[in-house]
């Protein structure tokens, strides 16, 4: 494996502001950030010294991530699944714990090693607590997931059996707990612990392995449709291709679109109101791991340095979403289909991002780059709350083929 080349940290609110690149900085900048919007910092790299043939082997990619002191669980790797003529799915449910969560907590726990924490604690209703005990769980550390009443029971006894401390609290309790707990026990916090969301700094680097995969197989797409929460995963595929771009290697940056529900999108609010961040009520949606009421600068800067834009959907919009990637085979939660549901939303809208006129050629025509589209998808239908809190009752069909043929016949197949 590469020797990482990480060599501090840097703010995002004035990349002339730098920091070394230990202990990480779990509140943001001290130096930019204000009680209104906190900004993250992020890992900065000696892009010089990056060894030539870099895109070409998946095991010099190390070099551009924070030291890996965390051992894997397999993360990486997920295939790319060509769903319609031109337009892939990158399925990040093939992760050890069925989510894209695993690459960001492979750094994140490395963090806790690197500092000497005994332990981790997370505020999480799903994916990212799940992986966080996993990870935990491999490197010997002890592990407390803060969840919300939202959870799914199959997601807290996912994250029970890797022997994680798991408390239900009220949803805004949360993060004042969390806060506490890494005071007074010295957990190292791998969820954000601010008010507008900064985040873990070594963390969404985690995510940029998923461009140099893509660009591996594909080149450079027209386009990247991103599930997005607080914007971390978005961040790291666009940092990704921007690397990629730096290094030579890639012509330019696909254009990136964040997919969110429609009840919240504070990131989308940012970006109308020209703001580094933003904080919305959350309406009623079962996709619940992306429905965050607080966005991240991270956000904003992938949406501007691609020439991106968000997107809102509906719960019916991710619902159609989601049972066409399942008659494709993928079976996604709500929330993993967000991508998926942004790329059809914008296929199908007339303006700046209408489709080309070749109905699915997967290219989207902005007059500048042309290309196949992917839709990043990122989590396993197991976790998707309507799966688990719906109430499965057994009905015993009458064995007399007469009956099963009748129950076939009205299900839609036809006799040969």
């Amino acid at each position: 494996m590469a020797t990482s080349l990480a060599t501090g940290q840097r703010s995002l609110g004035d990349p002339g502001i730098g920091y070394p690149l230990w202990p990480p900085l779990t509140a943001g900048c001290p130096r930019t950030s204000t009680a209104e919007v906190q900004y993250p910092v992020e890992v900065d790299f000696d892009y010089g010294a990056v060894p030539a043939g870099f895109a070409a082997d998946a095991r010099r990619w190390p070099a551009l991530l924070p030291p890996l002191l965390a051992p894997g669980v397999g993360e990486g790797g997920t295939p790319l699944v060509e769903v319609e003529a031109g337009v892939f799915v990158k399925d990040e449910s093939r992760n050890p714990t069925w989510s894209h969560k695993d690459r960001l907590n492979r750094c994140t726990v490395s963090a806790a090693l690197g500092v000497g924490a005994e332990g981790i604690v997370v505020a999480s209703s799903g994916n990212h607590g799940a992986s966080a005990a996993a990870y935990a769980a491999r490197a010997g550390l002890r592990c407390v997931v803060l969840v919300s009443e939202v959870a799914p029971a199959a997601v807290t006894t996912f994250v029970r059996a890797y022997g994680a401390v798991v408390l239900t609290v009220p949803a805004a309790r949360r993060w004042p707990l969390l806060r506490r707990i890494v005071d007074e026990f010295g957990c190292h916090p791998v969820s954000s612990l601010t008010p507008t969301h900064t985040g873990h700094p070594f963390g969404p680097e985690g995510y940029k392995p998923i461009a140099y995969e893509i660009f591996a197989e594909l080149g450079v797409p027209a386009a990247v449709f991103v599930p997005t929460g607080y914007g971390e995963l978005l961040f790291g595929v666009w940092k990704g291709f921007d690397e990629l771009r730096r290094l030579g290697v890639a012509p330019q940056v696909p254009r990136l679109y964040s997919c969110k529900p429609a009840a919240g999108g504070p990131l989308a609010r940012a970006v109308a109101d020209g703001v580094p961040a933003a904080q919305v009520p959350v309406g009623p949606t079962w996709a619940y791991a992306i429905a965050c009421p607080v966005s991240s600068y991270r956000g904003v800067l992938a949406l501007r340095g691609s020439g991106g834009r968000p997107l809102l959907l509906t719960d019916d919009a991710l619902a159609r979403a989601q049972r066409r990637l399942a008659r494709a085979g993928l079976g996604q939660e709500l929330s993993g289909a967000a991508g998926w549901a942004g790329y059809h939303q914008l296929r199908d809208t007339a303006g700046s991002g209408r489709p080309n006129d070749r109905p699915g050629s997967g290219r989207l025509d902005d007059g500048t780059v042309g290309g196949p589209v992917v839709c990043i998808a990122t989590s396993s239908g197991f976790k998707d709350r309507v799966t688990a809190e719906t109430e499965h009752t057994v009905h015993t069909v009458d064995p007399d083929w007469s009956a099963v043929r009748r129950r076939l016949l009205d299900a839609g197949l036809r006799p040969s």
